[in-house]
């Protein structure tokens, strides 16, 4: 199976100052389902490699016609947000993966509690419309920061009403312990955004008792750049150059070697992979400390003083 799709830019759209909604459509065949928390890669065409971002499936899963996505420009871009914001225009073609859904919701959850900080409402969007056609019980606790990443909160206020509850950064903090605290048993708990809200929910959701079993959460992360290094291949005995704006997995594919991936952010375990000697950085959030003296994840990590050998 092609896990590669053409798509076309049906639309794109800056709804602030830093997002942009883009629209897909369907070049040859028709778009493959979906279930609400699902995310595609989008293959970002630069002048010398190409990047695979990974950004939530905003609309409703019930109409396939049209995959739409939110990019949110980061200042620090590597060239992926930037080229989607600056560059792509309507009618541009591009490939994309098959839609992926590390990020599912829990039917068989009591009451769905959701939890988003400035893009992360994205996969919100699609599960909202899915839990209010199922009739469920949730609720979306949405902070942003007004004017840049508000863009969301009009559109959410008109379709959920008092299942919304809307938190301006500069005005109004998000307060966690009255959300997490009292909530019916069989509760479902979900996070999307950045690092710190992650960790601050997570965190807080443990000391009040929740199971990890029903603390869910996705975070979609870039590669962050650091100090270029060398990788040795030891069933080949091949050196690649990793620099210091690409990720290890980003060189490998460039030099023809696949490596089964998904989130590109260290958090699904599908890219792990054994290496043999050197120092690694390790930037997951999905390794052990014990699983970490002899794997990584190439997505994130990267190596740092002597060379690198992965077993490969």
């Amino acid at each position: 199976m092609n896990d590669v799709i053409q798509v076309r830019v049906q639309a794109a759209i800056n709804i602030t100052p830093v997002i942009r909604e883009i629209t897909f459509e369907a070049v040859d065949t028709a778009l493959p389902p979906y279930s609400a928390g699902s995310h595609i890669q989008v293959h970002v065409p630069l002048a010398q490699r190409t990047l695979r971002n990974a950004y939530s499936l905003l609309n409703a899963p019930a109409g396939r016609t049209a995959y739409r996505i939110a990019v949110r420009l980061q200042e620090h871009s590597r060239g992926g947000s930037r080229y989607l914001h600056e560059t792509l225009k309507v009618g541009d073609v591009l490939n994309v993966s098959r839609p992926a859904n590390l990020f599912p919701i829990h039917t068989l959850g009591r009451h769905h509690i959701l939890i988003a900080g400035g893009i992360g409402i994205t996969p919100f969007l699609a599960y909202s419309e899915h839990l209010l056609c199922e009739g469920a019980s949730f609720e979306l606790h949405y902070a942003y920061r007004s004017g840049l990443t508000d863009a969301y909160v009009q559109p959410l206020a008109t379709r959920l009403g008092d299942r919304l509850h809307a938190y301006d950064s500069l005005e109004r903090p998000l307060n966690l312990a009255p959300i997490l605290s009292n909530q019916p048993l069989g509760s479902h708990l979900y996070i999307c955004g950045p690092q710190r809200l992650l960790a601050s929910v997570r965190e807080q959701a443990s000391a009040l008792g929740w199971p990890d079993g029903r603390i869910h959460w996705e975070a979609f992360s870039s590669a962050e750049p650091g100090v270029p290094f060398s990788v040795e291949l030891a069933q080949s005995g091949r050196r690649i150059e990793v620099g210091a704006d690409e990720s290890l997995l980003e060189a490998l594919e460039a030099n023809a070697v696949e490596i089964p991936n998904l989130c590109r952010g260290g958090v699904c375990g599908q890219c792990v992979t054994r290496y043999v000697t050197g120092d690694v950085t390790h930037r997951d959030h999905f390794l052990a400390a014990t699983e970490r003296a002899d794997r990584l994840m190439p997505c994130v990590s990267r190596g740092c003083g002597s060379s690198l050998v992965l077993d490969l």
